[in-house]
């Protein structure tokens, strides 16, 4: 199957690193639409999206169109889904009237259960569990900065279409210098992802502090592993299997991004009136523990605190 029409759901940090790469690889003969919104939409329309990568700077991606519209694209052979999870709901609903059985849906944000998510709207298509590694955030409108990552993609099979053939997936990236991996069982990676970035959230927003700060400082430093353990415990209860060394290595990744880095549930919380994905990670934890018989103290106590600062009285379990 050639894939020849692309729609970027989401240019963000994210949405807008991928399909930025993209948009520079294929000058010609792919149409790559952009959904993105307010300001940002307004800049990329009139300038293109300018990109920042940790090896290229002011790389400028002119998409073929730029819209707020979902329903204005053509109709995709693949959708890169980059939209925050608390949107995810409504913008599969969108999709699902604008896809075809063909068309390959790759979701590239937080979250153990996205698959699930999506098929909750989506009954056609072909949905591949995936997990991303890339820090990246609108520096300003129509600006896009990578500040860490390896700015690399890992993604499994679709249970429901077992037959699906990941070649020219594959190959696309390839050409578009993206590191794209295809794992039989991706769900150990996309609970190592999740271990990563929602123990490293909870405990940098709790404590206002940096990546750099957290590593530095011994007692948050226990307290983004005592989250990560109690991750790896309900993992293990569902199925999911993973290396001995897991959480050393869960740790080990923020050194691959400069100590001044912020999550970017970090940055949402900063930023008044912003939704954010605190329930995705401590509600999430907190839920997922009562539901498995999986204590989770420290996850408790991190989230209630998050919750006490900013004004709400009691947190999610």
């Amino acid at each position: 199957m050639a894939i020849n029409n692309i729609c970027v759901v989401g240019v963000g940090g994210v949405g807008g690193y991928f399909g930025g790469l993209m948009v520079h690889s294929f000058a010609s003969g792919k149409q790559i639409s952009f959904i993105a919104r307010g300001a940002h939409l307004a800049q990329i329309r009139e300038r293109g999206l300018m990109l920042n990568t940790s090896s290229r700077q002011g790389l400028v991606c002119t998409p073929t169109l730029a819209t707020d519209r979902l329903e204005d694209a053509p109709t995709p052979d693949l959708y890169l889904l980059c939209v925050k999870s608390y949107d995810l709901a409504d913008v599969a609903a969108q999709m699902s009237r604008n896809i075809n059985e063909k068309t390959i849906v790759l979701p590239l944000l937080n979250g153990v259960d996205i698959y699930e998510r999506i098929r909750e709207e989506l009954a056609t298509g072909i949905v591949l569990p995936a997990c991303v590694y890339v820090g990246t955030h609108i520096a300003q409108p129509g600006v896009v900065t990578q500040k860490g990552g390896d700015g690399a993609i890992l993604c499994g099979p679709d249970s429901r279409h077992p037959e699906f053939d990941a070649a020219p997936l594959l190959k696309l990236f390839e050409q578009a210098q993206i590191q794209c991996t295809w794992n039989r069982d991706p769900y150990p990676a996309i609970w190592e992802k999740f271990m990563f970035i929602a123990a490293f959230g909870l405990v940098c927003v709790a404590s206002d502090n940096t990546l750099g700060e957290v590593m530095a400082d011994a007692e948050a430093l226990a307290q983004t592993r005592g989250i990560m353990e109690e991750i790896l415990a309900i993992a293990r209860v569902k199925g999911v299997n993973f290396a001995d060394d897991v959480v050393e290595r869960s740790l080990a990744k923020a050194g691959n991004f400069p100590p001044e880095t912020k999550t970017s549930y970090h940055r949402d919380v900063e930023t008044p009136g912003k939704r954010n994905e605190g329930d995705l990670f401590g509600g999430a934890i907190l839920r997922m523990g009562e539901e498995f018989g999986v204590p989770t103290p420290v996850t408790r106590q991190m989230y209630a605190m998050i919750q006490k600062n900013r004004g709400i009285s009691s947190c999610a379990s």
